[in-house]
């Protein structure tokens, strides 16, 4: 099923940009949390490119290939200063690459090649106390390997996706403090002696929305000014002592406005630098100064950053010596239901590993990961390993889309994404995951079912390399599954003594006798087969097809079955409790295994269909010494009404989605309007109007009228399910 039929089958709306997703048990939600505005700019972005064909049809243009269009269509921007398009993807050297990145990669990188321009790898290594060499190396891996979905001719020649060498805002440190002495010099920047404790408080803001206070130290000489920074940057004040903060405005609406910082002293010494430097630039001050030294000309940012846009712009249009204007423009992250990207909560359960010791904290210690590429982590390297292709990763964020509103992805259409990517081009394969042992009483020889291809349009006359041979005995192994004493209404498998199944490339098979050990337990069944229906379905019945093995070559392996992480957790999260409470116990179901005597050799890029159970991929441990024959699910084949029992409980039905849905309308239609959003979002907001609908943002930042809008019509919304449910009582 392609994305958006999936989408459609969802209820989720499609067809035009952007593509916003929901969760399906949030259907009767208020819509997703607004996205933060900025204050007003002093140097606007460039106009967007109307977003409608001549006929009134969207055009499927996100908005911001509209921006890059416009900028670049004659009389624009790029147009006009010659410029091509430069995109960067500046991730910290502080932790691992997870799966919102993989969205950010694929935008920057995409957008930049998609208009003949180029992407800038930089590390944002602006913070000497938590950067580190083995961050720089393993992002470099795992943003290459994202955009091996984007086919980029320069990778297929060997280069690297981002254009010359990787880049480091470390190396800028002198040009950065040089515009931090021109602001100061033209009285626009000042230190501040204020203790952090005085700045915090003075800063105003919180529930009230209070005024900030200047600083006494506010209005201090440019002389001054140059005096103490120098004397920073020298060693003599101790950290925490001074600020160097932008000399803005103190009773601006937006926060991030009120003065803020741009440099502090830190007697670290950087992973790159060494101990040159004692003062370090705040990210504020040090993201747009990047994007200008290097050129960039569309600076694609996350929601998080659209607050700080008005600072971005007045760096960049108060410094004097600027030698580029960049423009930025936001974009909402991937959420995925379920997910725990946080690198503060990664950090808690994986394992950094350095050359010279391993950091482990208690969690580790309990076992819940193996380390950052642990396959049940949502990191770029655990995605890797599980089996996940870069393919599959695009098929994820072409299906999600660009939007600037937040919102949530379903995990199962993550899962369908996926499977989408795996479907074309796994190899179909036999593996039993719980054996169970079957003797066939009236077959005694062996014999070689030939011609069996990898993929079902494949032919094995036109193609003889596609395919492979089955062997065939007596003994053999089928899943437990497909065998019930006592089976339940419309199962169609093994049960009763005479029931029928057809073994998949091979006989129909009837079940004689079943032998038990002595405490009860099913260890052995004999049957009888049909010599007639080795290549062909019985004319007079059609009986369940069921896979299995050839006892006497199969091999043993471990077949891991990855599920989700983390179980539903309760929001707000409940006193006492902690994400780490809500792991799941069946994230990782570990299968001894036996398959088909094919899989003994497996290529770490060959994706395998195990017929009837799922899409895998050989995990790492079947190249490593000592070798084992292991096999990681990427995703399991489409839920269907008869789930196995060993597949655990991570997640749940789809009735029972149904039925949460069902329940959180009828919670949701009890609110009254008024105070929905205090209710059920007030830890975003800290004022509202008479109506119910919030006005400022729970920094004390007024909401900009285009937000209040949205969450107007959100309220509307709501006001009409509750007077339904009124008007029924």
């Amino acid at each position: 099923m392609t994305s958006t039929a999936y989408l459609a089958q969802l209820g989720i709306p499609f067809g035009g940009p952007p593509v916003i997703l929901k969760d399906p048990a949030e259907e009767f939600q208020a819509s997703p949390p607004a996205k933060a505005a900025s204050a007003a700019t002093s140097s606007k972005a460039p106009t967007e490119a109307k977003s409608e064909k001549a006929d009134g049809a969207p055009d499927g243009r996100s908005f911001l290939e509209k921006w890059i269009e416009a900028d670049l269509a004659k009389g624009g921007r790029c147009e006009k200063l010659k410029e091509k398009v430069l995109t960067r993807f500046p991730p910290e050297p502080n932790g691992y690459l997870h799966i919102g990145h993989a969205k950010s990669i694929m935008i920057n990188f995409g957008l930049a090649y998609k208009y003949g321009g180029q992407c800038n790898l930089r590390f944002d290594d602006t913070n000497p106390d938590t950067e580190e060499t083995e961050y720089v190396e393993a992002i470099q891996e795992d943003v290459a390997w994202v955009c091996q979905a984007l086919n980029m001719e320069k990778m297929k020649k060997g280069g690297k996706p981002w254009k010359d060498e990787v880049l480091y805002a470390s190396d800028y440190f002198q040009q950065m403090y040089d515009f931090a002495i021109d602001l100061i010099k033209h009285g626009k920047a000042y230190v501040d002696s204020q203790t952090p404790e005085e700045v915090q408080k003075n800063r105003g803001g919180g529930p009230n929305n209070l005024p900030g206070v200047d600083s006494k130290f506010r209005n201090r000489s440019v002389e001054e000014n140059l005096k103490l920074f120098q004397e920073m940057q020298d060693g003599k004040h101790a950290e925490g002592s001074q600020l160097l903060r932008a000399k803005i405005d103190m009773q601006h609406p937006n926060m991030n406005m009120r003065d803020p910082p741009m440099y502090r002293i830190r007697f670290s010494s950087h992973h790159r630098s060494g101990d040159k430097w004692k003062v370090y630039p705040m990210y504020d001050f040090a993201h747009g100064n990047e994007d200008a030294i290097e050129g960039v000309t569309h600076s694609i940012c996350t929601l998080e950053f659209e607050n700080h846009r008005a600072l971005y712009d007045w760096f960049l249009d108060n410094c004097s010596i600027i030698p580029s204007r960049p423009y930025q423009k936001e974009f909402a992250r991937l959420e995925v239901q379920g997910a725990v990207t946080s690198k503060r909560k990664l950090l808690r359960y994986s394992i950094r590993s350095h050359k010279d010791q391993i950091v482990q904290s208690l969690v580790e210690q309990e076992g819940h990961v193996s380390g950052w590429d642990d396959s049940r982590l949502l990191t770029i390297r655990g995605i890797r390993r599980r089996g996940v292709r870069p393919q599959g990763l695009k098929c994820m964020a072409d299906g999600v889309g660009v939007s600037d509103r937040n919102s949530t992805t379903p995990w199962d259409f993550v899962e369908e994404c996926w499977r989408e990517d795996l479907e074309p081009i796994s190899k179909r394969r036999l593996a039993v995951l719980d054996p169970l042992e079957v003797e066939i009483v009236d077959y005694n020889k062996e014999e070689l079912i030939e011609g069996i291809t990898d993929l079902p349009e494949q032919s094995a006359s036109s193609d003889p390399s596609c395919a492979r041979t089955l062997s065939f005995s007596k003994s053999l192994f089928i899943d437990r599954s497909d065998y019930q004493e006592n089976p339940p209404e419309g199962y169609f498998r093994l049960g009763a003594i005479g029931s029928e199944v057809k073994l998949r490339h091979s006989y129909v098979i009837k079940l004689k006798e079943v032998i038990k050990d002595k405490s009860g337990t099913v260890t052995k069944l004999k049957c009888s087969h049909d010599p007639a229906t080795r290549d062909t379905m019985p004319a007079d019945r059609k009986p369940k097809v069921i896979h299995w093995v050839n006892a006497k070559d199969c091999l043993d392996a471990e077949v891991r079955l990855i599920n989700p992480l983390f179980l539903a957790m309760p929001d707000p999260m409940p006193e006492g409790k902690d994400f780490l409470d809500y792991i799941n116990p069946e994230a990782m179901v570990r299968c001894a295994a036996k398959v088909e005597k094919a899989l003994g050799k497996p290529v770490l890029e060959d994706r395998y269909q195990f017929e009837r159970v799922g899409y895998f991929a050989p995990d790492y441990d079947c190249f490593s010494e000592p070798k084992k024959l292991s096999f990681n699910r990427v995703v399991p084949l489409k839920e269907s009404a008869d789930k196995k029992k060993i597949e655990g409980k991570g997640t749940a039905s789809r009735k029972e989605a149904q039925q949460a849905q069902l329940a959180e309308k009828e919670r949701l239609q009890k609110i009254p309007p008024e105070e929905f959003f205090k209710s059920e979002r007030g830890a975003e907001f800290s004022a509202y109007d008479e109506q119910g609908v919030p006005t400022h943002d729970k920094e004390g930042n007024a909401l900009p009228k285009s937000a209040m809008k949205k969450l107007a019509k959100d309220l509307e919304k709501q006001k009409k399910l509750y007077e339904s449910w009124k008007a029924s009582k």
